[in-house]
């Protein structure tokens, strides 16, 4: 039988998909070409010459440590806080039924809906308002409004996904919420939290706009990337800083893909 669906795409669309492949990702193999650039001040093309030094420097850099640790510790606590918020939300609207429940969704994913600049106008002038000093604390509370909302999106996605007739199931063979949800539950929802969680780190790590307005005087590693090159100095650390920013960001990204790519199954929804 002949198939509807040709086994070939078209030249031009094949040369579209390349060209807008290369218009997203272009910019980002120039940072890793002048990582290693000779040329302190400038954007030479091609780099007058190549070197490994710039690596050196930066790994020597204590601003640039301290930037690391701050971003670091504000994305693995933002995201400790959204792995449980995120999975409550997720757990209530998805299993219950309730009056605004579809209203109740839409104020928890509306932060990462919202322009970061209006999320970071709104916290800045709540912790003003409240008399709350700006500090590690502020920027955690502002990460994690937007973390929340990724992970309470992969999680009710696997919650829809489960079938009411395993916890039913469970609960009328003895077991407590807790055994429910620790031996059901979990093992159903657990890479889609997982995913969550590493989408949720790596949005925290690299997150500007937001950190802008709660961080005060703290610099993270992407604020202290956007003062370095507000005022040049050894540029090609900032492009290494950068080069490392990709790599960090794009393995939980990719982590969380493969992760989540299992298909539509319902667990517990067969004979």
């Amino acid at each position: 039988m002949r198939s509807d669906r040709s086994t070939s795409a078209p030249l031009g669309l094949k040369i579209a998909a390349g060209a807008g492949l290369l218009f997203l990702h272009l910019p980002i193999l120039l940072i890793f070409l002048y990582a290693f650039t000779t040329e302190e001040k400038s954007y030479q093309f091609p780099p007058p010459g190549y070197t490994l030094q710039w690596l050196s420097v930066a790994w020597n850099r204590p601003d640039v440590w301290q930037a690391l640790g701050l971003s670091v510790r504000v994305a693995s606590i933002a995201t400790a806080i959204a792995l449980v918020l995120g999975t409550l939300c997720a757990a209530a609207v998805s299993q219950t039924r309730f009056f605004g429940r579809e209203t109740i969704s839409l104020l928890v994913i509306l932060p990462i809906a919202l322009p970061g600049i209006i999320t970071g106008i709104a916290l800045r002038s709540a912790f003003s308002v409240a008399e709350i000093p700006f500090s590690f604390w502020t920027i955690i509370l502002g990460h994690a409004t937007f973390c929340v909302v990724v992970v309470y999106n992969n999680a009710v996605a696997r919650f829809r996904r489960v079938s009411g007739s395993l916890i039913e199931a469970s609960m009328d063979l003895g077991a407590d919420g807790f055994q429910t949800f620790r031996h059901v539950i979990l093992p159903n929802i657990g890479t889609a939290l997982l995913a969550g969680g590493m989408l949720a780190f790596a949005l925290s790590f690299d997150e500007v706009i937001v950190t802008t307005f709660t961080a005060g005087q703290q610099q993270t590693l992407p604020i202290w990337m956007l003062e370095e090159l507000v005022r040049p100095r050894q540029r090609p650390v900032t492009n290494v800083v950068a080069m490392f920013v990709v790599l960090v960001t794009l393995l939980p990204i990719l982590a969380a893909y493969y992760l989540t790519r299992e298909g539509d199954q319902v667990a517990g929804g067969g004979k």
